[in-house]
């Protein structure tokens, strides 16, 4: 495994060579990602890697960049994408905005917020249930923009709060969403 520099300059991008209807580069399928979006403030990728148990918890995983300020990796399952999320927890209140699974085996598609990927893995919510309510993030020039929260009724509606390049679309729960 290569090494991961910790300073201040941002690394290239790595592109895998399958990508995902997603549109992003970086995000490969069939298996579970986890997607980590720095807070607007922040530089996530340099905070989680410059601090000694981040960087030992993320040491074992090929990290990429999906999108600006992101740090995305794959795991083996949901519960190992919820455990590595538990394990950063206290890195994610102060550097992320959103942390974000995806899971195959509910979509190859739509991203699980964290809330939503944990509530599945501990069985209070079938995967099945898991698609009503979302949050649409748009995509430009590689960023991820304002999210735009909506209820699937006959289908996602279009992202509006923006032009964008494309649309990055996260399940969340109904505490998520407001109510």
């Amino acid at each position: 495994m290569a090494a991961v520099p910790i300073g201040g300059a941002r690394p290239a991008r790595r592109e895998p060579a399958d990508e995902t209807a997603l549109g992003g580069p970086g995000l490969r399928s069939r298996v579970t990602q986890v997607c980590i979006v720095g807070a607007s403030d922040v530089a996530v990728r340099y905070e989680l890697l410059s601090r000694e148990t981040a960087r030992e918890a993320l040491s074992t995983y090929d990290l990429h960049e999906p999108y600006a300020n992101t740090l995305a990796l794959d795991t083996v399952s949901l519960g190992a994408a919820v455990s590595l999320l538990n394990d950063l927890n206290w890195y994610l209140v102060r550097f992320a905005s959103d942390a974000l699974v995806l899971e195959p085996s509910i979509s190859e598609t739509e991203w699980l917020s964290r809330d939503l990927a944990t509530a599945v893995r501990d069985e209070r919510i079938a995967p099945d249930e898991t698609g009503e309510n979302c949050k649409i993030y748009g995509v430009s020039d590689d960023e991820l923009v304002e999210p735009m929260y909506v209820v699937r009724t006959n289908g996602l509606p279009e992202y509006d709060l923006a032009e964008v390049d494309d649309t990055l679309v996260v399940r969340i729960t109904n505490e998520e969403f407001g109510g």
